[in-house]
């Protein structure tokens, strides 16, 4: 007796059934992002449409906030401040992150213990960082009186120079935030097949050639997900450029959030800050959505089909 065959095309009743979980798995995930993602974006949207100084209630004022973003004078050096860190912050990380992920994949003990140890950023509040850096970098008595001066600063003020002091921030963030990104490369390179490695090995491949042929193309959408999330996540940096400059000397550490912080809790002028926020949503909405469309993530196949 012949057992019945599927229809071409057509997959078994009980796999349709029970090969994708129904819709009401994701209710609990869409109330959360409802409550604590589109809920405040809708009210923040809101609020840039009126003015309010953070204690009575707002006023409707329609447009005029964001007819104010051409006056302001701040606005435009804000902008370009914030996306020259965002390229500083992925030019440092990204190499660095890739490199240590990968030396980090292999299974020896002494990298485990190595690793567990540049790993101890990832237990400290940005706060704290910045604070220590904020002592390291003290121009009279902190490592910066020092190495100032071998770095072009003879009074050690590195954090006072208008020409380094983004440059120290982007090494402060990159501090704290590549052992985050060095997590996602060591968990991708351990998907990877050891045995493309061993043929590689048989071939002749080195070590250099394995990396360029076999590592990278398959690391290519986790390096696509670790920028969307550097990218994105440096157009939020706030709490460290707070603490070490204050958005100085000047302005030139004086980022797109940072400015939105002045406008709404120092100024008392909440509506306007509001439009700054929304504009660093749609600004981060759009960098992500460029990233995803040039690199060709929104097709991504598995990497390992056919294995």
């Amino acid at each position: 007796m012949t057992a019945a065959v599927p229809a071409l095309g057509r997959a078994p009743a009980d796999r349709r059934r029970h090969g994708r979980p129904g819709a009401l798995w994701a209710v609990p995930a869409g109330l959360f992002f409802t409550a604590f993602g589109l809920a405040p974006i809708l009210v923040v949207a809101y609020l840039s449409l009126t003015r309010w100084n953070g204690l009575g209630d707002p006023v409707w004022t329609g447009l005029d906030n964001w007819r104010a973003l051409r006056g302001d004078a701040d606005l435009t050096h804000g902008i370009r401040t914030t996306l020259l860190l965002t390229a500083l912050c992925w030019v440092v990380q990204t190499p660095l992150a890739l490199l240590l992920g990968v030396w980090a994949a292999a299974p020896q003990r002494n990298r485990a213990i190595l690793s567990a140890a540049f790993f101890l950023p990832l237990l400290l509040s940005t706060a704290a960082i910045a604070l220590a850096w904020l002592s390291l970098l003290d121009p009279n008595f902190g490592a910066a009186a020092t190495l100032g001066p071998w770095l072009g600063a003879p009074d050690g003020n590195l954090i006072g120079d208008p020409d380094r002091a983004l440059y120290v921030v982007a090494l402060v963030i990159a501090w704290q935030f590549v052992p985050f990104h060095t997590l996602i490369y060591q968990a991708a390179v351990r998907q990877i097949p050891a045995s493309l490695y061993e043929a590689a090995a048989i071939d002749g491949a080195d070590r250099v050639r394995q990396f360029r042929s076999i590592t990278l193309p398959l690391l290519r959408h986790t390096i696509v997900a670790s920028s969307v999330l550097m990218i994105v996540g440096s157009l939020t940096y706030f709490e460290t450029i707070l603490l070490l400059t204050g958005g100085g000397p000047g302005t030139e550490t004086r980022v797109l959030p940072l400015h939105m912080y002045i406008k709404g809790f120092v100024g008392f002028d909440m509506g306007y800050a509001s439009t700054l926020s929304v504009l660093l949503v749609a600004v981060g909405t759009v960098l992500s959505v460029l990233i995803v469309r040039a690199t060709g993530y929104h097709r991504m196949a598995s990497d390992r089909e056919g294995l």
